[in-house]
């Protein structure tokens, strides 16, 4: 049974138009998004089984390509569909993120970056460029390795710091593991990258570590 074949109230866009979007499941707002399903299923039954196929909404939307094409009815163009959702909630949580002082905070930047980085398959290393008030430039996915770890060089950070003016700088990586407890390595890198910024007069106000379930701040543990 087709989606147009329901009862109005039923339909998730009818529905969401009526009562909002909270009224409707994860699935029906994937469907929404979907707007048509494929030979055999309708939008929410193809939305189910995206969700079913990734656990979730956190893995779904940090899967890349590869892992979403292997459901049937998912191409490039709602791949890119995805990719668009995606990029557009993280410009909306930095807009939250840039405001007076609000870098100073470290809470709020651990939930940004939770939600930028939680539940990737691969380590991803990212810079948060700040000015002299410490309000946002830029934010950048600087490296990305496998599941083990990124390679991390200092050089091309400097690079990346200065061309975007930066005063200050804020580091971040997820650990695919799960797992938010700074590695040795991490420390390690860390330390060069402080060494590095420093000749150029940037300031490393810290590097964050993001797992499942918390962020290890390297400020709030003294590792700077």
């Amino acid at each position: 049974m087709t989606i147009k074949s329901w009862p109005s109230a039923e339909r998730p866009v009818e529905k969401l138009i009526a009562q909002g979007p909270c009224a409707l499941s994860d699935a029906e707002l994937i469907a929404v998004l979907l707007g048509t399903g494929v030979s055999g299923a309708s939008a929410v039954d193809l939305a189910r089984k995206i969700l079913e196929r990734f656990g979730g909404l956190t893995a779904l939307f940090a899967a890349d390509r590869s892992e979403l094409v292997t459901v049937a009815g998912i191409g490039a163009k709602r791949y890119a569909l995805f990719q668009c959702v995606r990029e557009l909630a993280m410009r909306h949580r930095l807009e939250k993120l840039d405001r007076p002082n609000c870098m100073t905070n470290p809470d709020a930047v651990k939930r940004f970056l939770t939600s930028a980085l939680k539940g990737r398959h691969r380590e991803v290393f990212m810079c948060l460029y700040l000015d002299s008030q410490h309000r946002v430039i830029l934010v950048e996915e600087l490296f990305e390795g496998t599941i083990d770890g990124a390679s991390v060089y200092p050089r091309e950070v400097v690079i990346q710091a200065l061309k975007n003016q930066a005063a200050a700088i804020i580091f971040a990586h997820n650990h695919p593991s799960g797992i938010a407890e700074p590695s040795q390595a991490d420390q390690r890198i860390t330390q060069r990258l402080i060494a590095a910024l420093k000749v150029v007069d940037i300031v490393v106000l810290d590097h964050m570590v993001v797992g499942d379930t918390d962020v290890v701040s390297f400020a709030e543990r003294g590792l700077l």
